[in-house]
């Protein structure tokens, strides 16, 4: 990068930039804790010296508390480092689709979306704006965010799948248990798709938006839905007030749901288990959240769970992400030789 000719090749250059980037993202912090474990020898050393000769009887007990914050920096570190596939620092499309059980489902994806846009507010360096959003009786029957900031859609992806919901139903006069699903399905920003796209393979329609209001707003058609004919892969975009805008956008993420279509067709062919989420319906959930008749939520992939719901819904899933990153990394290591 010294070098008086490094610039002269722009796009590669901006590509080695970005990489090394990258690289001291994971090096600085990795330095950092080298730096706190040998201070720790050193303080453990003293303490213990301390502590033989009577000076400081709680000085072993300080060094003790010094490393199990060490330990979970550490485990903070390496969870970090499994976040190494090709997309996994990049900005993420979130959808999430109301599924089996009419208007409690549409309730239920609300009730979702509030769920990771709490997540995300937690969050110091994640970020979303609205891409499209579909209301119905009862809640929502669809919703797109762009979540963007470090790793989202490293973190995100482990969100995949069907989520179902039990509860009595504040829709119904008998206060009966119902049972309502939805799901959620993320998929990578990505500048450059390698995917090309025949304008007679594609259905455009405008409509107008259902935002809240402003200038064009809900005047002109200027939110944009496309459709793939062959596969009846949709994506749509309606936060921009310009047609434009919003026609670029869908086609991203478009292309972004091809891409990750063709990505899980090659998992499935070299693993039984394929991550298609399946039915929106029985038996093919990622993770239950009951309320009644008692409260548990439970992640049917990792076993991770948790009995205060209401903290899960306002935003507190940091748990089952890591939870499924870490069963990942797990299987990894476990993974035979050739």
């Amino acid at each position: 990068m010294a070098s008086q000719s490094f610039w002269k090749d722009r796009a590669r250059a901006e590509g080695i930039v970005s990489k090394a980037s990258e690289l001291r993202s994971k090096l600085s912090p990795f330095h950092v804790l080298q730096k706190k474990l040998e201070e720790l020898e050193t303080l453990k050393k003293v303490a213990t010296e301390e502590s033989s000769q009577g000076l400081r009887a709680s000085a072993v007990e300080e060094v003790n508390a010094e490393y199990q914050r060490f330990v979970k920096e550490l485990s903070r570190f390496e969870l970090v480092q499994f976040l190494s596939g090709e997309f996994d620092r990049n900005p993420a499309f979130l959808t999430i689709h109301a599924g089996a059980g009419g208007m409690e489902s549409c309730d239920w994806a609300r009730m979702l979306i509030r769920m990771y846009t709490r997540w995300i507010e937690r969050s110091s360096t994640m970020k979303y704006e609205e891409v499209s959003f579909q209301e119905a009786e009862g809640g929502v029957k669809y919703a797109t965010l762009r979540v963007f900031g470090e790793y989202a859609y490293g973190y995100l992806r482990q969100e995949r799948g069907v989520h179902r919901l039990v509860r009595i139903s504040p829709f119904d006069a008998n206060k009966r248990r119902h049972t309502s699903f939805a799901s959620v399905d993320v998929v990578p920003e990505v500048e450059e798709v390698p995917i090309h796209l025949e304008e007679r393979d594609l259905r455009i329609d405008t409509y107008r938006s259902s935002g809240k209001g402003g200038q064009n707003v809900n005047k002109v058609e200027t939110a944009v839905r496309i459709t793939h004919l062959p596969t009846g892969i949709v994506a749509a975009c309606q936060n921009e007030r310009s047609q434009l805008k919003n026609r670029h956008t869908a086609l991203k993420l478009l292309k972004a749901k091809l891409y990750q279509v063709g990505v899980d067709k090659k998992l499935a062919e070299r693993n039984s288990q394929s991550r298609e989420k399946g039915t929106i319906a029985w038996g093919n959930q990622i993770r239950s959240y009951i309320f009644q008749p008692y409260q548990l939520v439970k992640d049917l992939r990792t076993g991770v769970q948790a009995t205060n719901v209401h903290e899960v819904m306002d935003g507190g899933i940091q748990s089952f992400i890591e939870g499924h990153l870490l069963q990942g990394l797990i299987c990894t290591r476990n993974r035979p030789g050739p």
